[in-house]
């Protein structure tokens, strides 16, 4: 009935489960039963999106600004029925398939809402994702039940940061318990793991050091995802198809499904082996975190008891230590680790690698490097493009996404390329207002290979909408060498 697992599993019952349960065990034996019929009379499908496109106004950057109300959430109410889990606050959702809210998207989307002088919406998205950490325990992928198993990238202390900055530290301390407690999450088993052993979401490597990697409890298919993960799950003998599934969960908590960077063999997404490595750009974001909370700790028990600053400055410093140990001098370039053996996986260079640029962990001659290689192998005619390898993959060559233009673009500017930041930026935003003059949308991700073409890959079509596209879009714009380009 439907091309795309997603709609179906967001579906809402319309009486409870027994009042359709019953009758279906019934009608479906009956000759000539019609099952869109049945589906269509006992569930309210998911509302269509809002009107996205906006193609009257005079520009690009005067478009997005226009669309924020209409990816605007208000608070939600409390239904049983229904999957959504509710927030106190209003909140804004990526646009396209995803009509509910997106962890890691939203740092994205939060820039361009502070360009935009909406700090009071960041606030209160802010508030709800405190409120996930206070009543779930940790940020899910988004806020629906069946994303429960797994969180996504976490953003939340970067959120918090970029709040901070817009703002004052006074109004963003009242983050700091939140914080310590999503990372109680993501390092949840770490005080008794032996060396060379791993738990949940945490590895603790020779030294004794612990880092990070993508995990998720569950060993079945992703409800969202239910029918291609079967069909793949299919091809496997059955006692591989748990392993394939709790992959393809953690790969999906990685926010980059799928991508070449996660599969042994490139071409087949059968070789996920994503819960096998330790991803350099996760432990950025976790060093980024310890960072934040010794910052925050330091602040409000200024002059008073110490130990929590000290405690995750230390956690910071070891980590970044090991983050250092993921570059490889000879290549130049950062690169994911197999936990297991300790090699790094240098056959699958990824935009994943501008992250400890992003975060200032690099030293200044492994960025110098990195920049240049990106520069080198990496900018095409539209930006960056996320690998090299033409995999089928949306997190594959030849799209570039909004978030890794980002993290890639002030990364190397933080290490003194605003030159290459400013080409790769004005290539970007080219492609962007482009595609919008051409079809007056927003899209998920583009093609910045053959920009004449639309980006796909994936399990899903390109969305539009869209709020990360948006919120980059908008980050960048302020640049004064780039804004001609947002404006023209």
């Amino acid at each position: 009935m439907f091309p795309d697992s997603k709609p179906s599993v967001a579906r809402r019952p319309l009486a409870a489960p027994a009042g359709i349960v019953t009758p279906y065990d019934s009608a479906r034996r009956t000759p000539g039963f019609d099952l869109a019929a049945f589906v269509h009379a006992n569930f309210a499908l998911p509302q269509a999106p809002g009107a996205v496109a906006n193609a009257a106004t005079p520009s690009m950057e005067d478009h997005i600004r226009a669309l924020w109300p209409g990816l605007t959430r208000p608070p939600d109410t409390t239904d049983a029925r229904s999957s959504l889990i509710p927030l106190p606050k209003p909140y804004v959702v990526p646009g396209g398939r995803f009509r509910e809210v997106y962890y890691w998207d939203s740092y994205f989307t939060m820039l361009g809402l502070i360009q935009s002088g909406r700090t009071d919406l960041v606030r209160d998205m802010l508030d709800n994702f405190s409120y996930l950490i206070a009543t779930v325990g940790h940020i899910p992928n988004g806020n629906r039940t069946y994303y429960l198993g797994r969180s996504q990238p976490p953003y939340f202390a970067a959120m918090v940061g970029l709040y901070a900055r817009a703002t004052d530290t006074a109004r963003a301390l009242v983050y700091l318990d939140a914080m310590e407690k999503e990372y109680a999450f993501w390092m949840d088993g770490a005080d008794t793991l032996s060396i060379g052993h791993a738990y949940r979401r945490v590895v603790r490597l020779p030294g004794g050091v612990v880092l990070n990697r993508y995990w998720d409890d569950s060993n079945e298919p992703r409800p969202e995802s239910y029918r291609p993960d079967v069909e793949i799950g299919q091809t496997l003998p059955e006692s591989l198809r748990a392993t394939f599934y709790r992959n393809a969960r953690a790969t999906a908590e990685s926010g980059w499904d799928f991508s070449s960077r996660w599969m042994r063999d490139p071409k087949d997404l059968r070789t996920l082996e994503t819960t096998d490595l330790i991803p350099v750009d996760l432990n950025s974001l976790l060093y980024n975190a310890e960072r934040t909370i010794a910052a925050f700790a330091f602040v409000r028990n200024r002059g008073g008891d110490d130990t929590l600053f000290r405690h995750f400055t230390q956690r910071a410093d070891a980590r970044r230590r090991a983050i250092l140990a993921m570059y490889d001098p000879k290549a130049g370039f950062f690169f994911d680790r197999r936990w297991r053996s300790g090699a790094l996986v240098m056959d699958r260079p990824s935009l994943a690698a501008a992250a400890p640029l992003y975060f200032g962990i690099a030293r200044d001659e492994q960025g110098k490097r990195v920049a240049a290689r990106l520069e080198r192998e990496f900018l095409k005619p539209g930006g960056f493009v996320t690998t090299n390898f033409a995999s089928g993959q949306q997190w594959d060559g030849p799209n570039g996404w909004p978030p890794l233009e980002w993290l890639t673009i002030e990364g190397v500017r933080r290490y003194g390329r605003a030159d290459l930041a400013d080409r790769a930026a004005s290539r970007w935003l080219d492609l962007l207002d482009r595609t919008y003059r051409a079809t007056g949308r927003m899209m998920e991700k583009y093609d910045v290979v053959n920009t004449n073409k639309k980006a796909g890959g994936g399990e899903y079509p390109t969305q539009d909408g869209f709020g990360w596209t948006n919120g980059v879009a908008l980050a960048l714009c302020v640049e004064p060498s780039l804004a001609r380009t947002c404006k023209d």
